[in-house]
């Protein structure tokens, strides 16, 4: 990566929750980071100030990354802005319980247009922008091992997209690019704690051998692992960050 100036990361969904821990993190590793959301402007704005207090350099933009033209135009305004983007984290996703044999067709299409478009429009523009030492981190999920009744479309949406990580790396070669998936185990997020019972949460707290949930920050530190000069020869991987869950 060139290092004479700031690297710039750009992470979709990142008001909050993991991608707000990932923000974070990238910036007290020393990255100009661009924030992205879609609802969350004031939750978006107080991490940008919390970056900022802490002498980071930080902006929030809005952008829903199941449109083609809002990721251009995010990826353009975070060019205007810092110069360059070395690091991009596709992070924005939505998981709902959605029994296959009585969800809408609209469910579906809510789950699929964030978590597997935005993800493939989002990679497909940084698959353009990025120059040699990029990194492209896309996140999936550990649940997909445990088929997990009523997330069949969430499954359906991450386990897509991690079969794009080895395309799109192959698809790079040459360029110096790489392109990795996260996939975390049961982190108590607002986005998983959502829609599920204290015996669920007691019983997937004891699921893997360590015996918790997993924090945001576990997987923040995975996924700046990867954006570091250390994961410059981690290429086409899905990264299970679980605590051994699966």
């Amino acid at each position: 990566m060139r290092m004479n100036r700031k690297r710039v990361a750009i992470v979709t969904g990142s008001s909050r929750g993991i991608g707000r821990e990932i923000a974070k993190t990238l910036a007290e590793e020393g990255f100009s980071v661009v924030i992205n959301y879609v609802k969350n402007q004031s939750q978006a704005n107080d991490l940008v100030d919390l970056i900022r207090s802490s002498q980071g350099e930080a902006m929030a933009i809005q952008g829903d990354v199941s449109s083609p033209s809002q990721v251009s135009a995010l990826f353009e305004q975070a060019h205007e802005c810092f110069g360059a983007v070395d690091v991009v984290v596709s992070n924005a996703g939505v998981m709902e319980p959605a029994p296959i044999m009585s969800t809408s067709v609209a469910a579906l299409d809510r789950i699929i247009a964030t978590n597997l478009r935005g993800s493939f429009l989002v990679m497909a523009e940084a698959a353009q922008r990025l120059s040699a030492g990029g990194r492209i981190i896309v996140m999936s999920s550990s649940v997909i091992a445990k088929a997990t009744p009523e997330y069949g479309p969430y499954i359906a949406s991450k386990a897509a997209l991690e079969s794009l990580v080895p395309v799109l790396a192959n698809e790079l070669r040459g360029r110096g690019v790489t392109v990795n998936a996260v996939a975390p185990g049961p982190v108590a997020t607002d986005l998983f704690l959502s829609g599920k019972s204290q015996e669920q949460l007691d019983a997937l707290a004891v699921a893997a051998p360590l015996e918790r949930l997993g924090t945001p920050q576990d997987i923040a530190r995975a996924v700046c692992f990867l954006a570091s000069d250390g994961g410059a020869w981690v290429n086409a991987q899905v990264i299970r960050v679980n605590g051994g869950f699966v």
